[in-house]
């Protein structure tokens, strides 16, 4: 099992995350971070950090599209291992919903 990162991180990119996680298997693109499936190790510490609650096991129902979209940008985007900058308007799309099409594909800068 792993966890992985879903549509709720699309424009928030909070990043409380990835400074708890005990193998650095982050990944962070311009809008979005997504977890690498295969070097997850299931501690689960990352979950409760992501305060829009965008972390969430791939044993949970519709999760199969979420690990492929992980697994594809892991091997994009550069690895981190310490928290970064939320983007200055993260607090506003926090609540909204329906982020998906929002999505960037480029990595970080």
């Amino acid at each position: 099992m792993a966890y992985l990162v879903t549509e709720s991180c699309i424009r928030c990119k909070y990043q409380d995350c990835v400074e708890v996680c005990p193998v650095d298997c982050f990944y962070e693109g311009e809008n979005m971070l997504v977890i690498h499936p295969d070097e997850c190790i299931d501690c689960a510490v990352c979950e409760p950090e992501c305060p829009v609650d965008a972390i969430k096991p791939d044993s949970e129902p519709g999760m199969d599209a979420w690990l492929d979209l992980n697994a594809k940008f892991a091997e994009l985007w550069p690895n981190i291992s310490e928290k970064g900058e939320p983007p200055a308007d993260h607090e506003k799309w926090a609540q909204i919903t329906d982020k998906l099409k929002l999505l960037s594909e480029k990595p970080a800068a």
